[in-house]
């Protein structure tokens, strides 16, 4: 993967809508914090309070002039600004020593990025201090980090189901052939349970408790271990204005991550219908492969397969696909 670069680079930087990881050649992972700035509002401009695991701390906690801040929605760009500030809190803790010279680094950005928000990243980046930055497509990376065979003349399929995005990808012969997404992932589902206890329930909860509600449905559904067929969930109720506690069916969430999932099968069944004869036959005999952190809700790949007909494999440790495959890249 060294042609891919006139020079090496340093680091690796996948920057994903939930978590920030930099990634170097002799150490692997050496930053994992949440996506997250935290400015104060005071005097008019802008000012960095905290970052990553600090501001995670602040979220739906602030006061009147304290704002944080997401860098990227649904995979994208969204603020160039807190882009910017992440990696310049980011990148100096990653090299762990003063620099001289202007540090390279490879990006993993979505697959159909526009030129626009490609264009966006890259002047986050160089605004932060990074003098030389490439790109990657997403779900190559992932694959690489999964251990396909991507330069082999056979062609495999990669559903990277992350935060923000979720990506379905055909690859062959060291290139991607055939992708294409849906602006849907993990915290999409996450503002789906939320949504669905609002208008249902009449309950509220903040982004933290909808991600834990969602972690502690599929830890059951994957286990199905213990009697309880119930979550429960803090928050506060419309109906009494007072936090309280309630229990919500598995059953009642089986329907919110249904309608979830069902936009990623339509997506991977379009990619299926398009992709040549040849390469179909490779993923028949191989199967589709789930990587990215929502690659473990059990829907996803149950619907999957009854949808296709084909087998569908969670990769070991999905949510390390796309460092990995990064991490491999620095070091090839």
């Amino acid at each position: 993967m060294a042609s891919l670069f006139s020079r090496r680079p340093d680091l690796a930087i996948d920057f994903g809508t939930a978590n920030l990881r930099v990634i170097r050649r002799d150490e692997g992972v050496v930053f994992d914090e949440p996506s997250l700035c935290c400015f104060s509002k005071e005097n008019g401009t802008p000012s960095l309070v905290a970052a990553g695991m600090g501001a995670q701390a602040m979220v739906d906690r602030t006061s009147g002039n304290l704002e944080v801040k997401r860098p990227l929605r649904r995979g994208v760009l969204q603020d160039i600004d807190s882009a910017r500030e992440l990696l310049r809190y980011a990148v100096p803790r990653a090299l762990g020593r003063k620099r001289t010279g202007a540090v390279r680094a490879v990006f993993g950005v979505p697959a159909d990025a526009t030129m626009a928000e490609r264009g966006a990243l890259l002047t986050a980046a160089r605004d932060a201090g990074i003098g030389s930055v490439r790109l990657v497509a997403e779900p190559f990376a992932a694959a690489i980090g999964a251990g396909l065979p991507v330069g082999a003349p056979t062609g495999t399929m990669v559903v990277e189901c992350g935060a923000g995005t979720t990506e379905v990808a055909v690859l062959s012969l060291g290139g991607i052939c055939l992708t294409r997404s849906v602006r849907i992932g993990g915290a999409t589902l996450d503002q789906a349970i939320a949504d669905y206890l609002h208008f249902r329930h009449k309950f509220l909860i903040g982004d933290t408790t909808a991600e834990r509600v969602k972690q502690d449905y599929v830890e059951q559904r994957r286990t199905r271990t213990g009697a309880a067929d119930t979550i429960a969930v803090k928050g506060r109720s419309l109906t009494s204005g007072l936090p309280t506690t309630i229990h919500v069916d598995l059953s009642e969430l089986d329907t919110v991550v249904e309608r979830h999932v069902a936009e990623i099968v339509e997506v991977t069944r379009d990619v299926l219908n398009k992709t040549p004869p040849e390469l179909s036959q490779d993923i028949h005999d191989h199967g589709i492969v789930l990587t990215g952190g929502s690659a473990v809700v059990p829907l996803l790949r149950s619907m999957i397969e009854h949808a296709t007909g084909l087998r569908a494999i969670a990769a070991d440790t999905p949510a390390q696909c796309v460092p990995n495959g990064l991490h491999h890249m620095l070091i090839h």
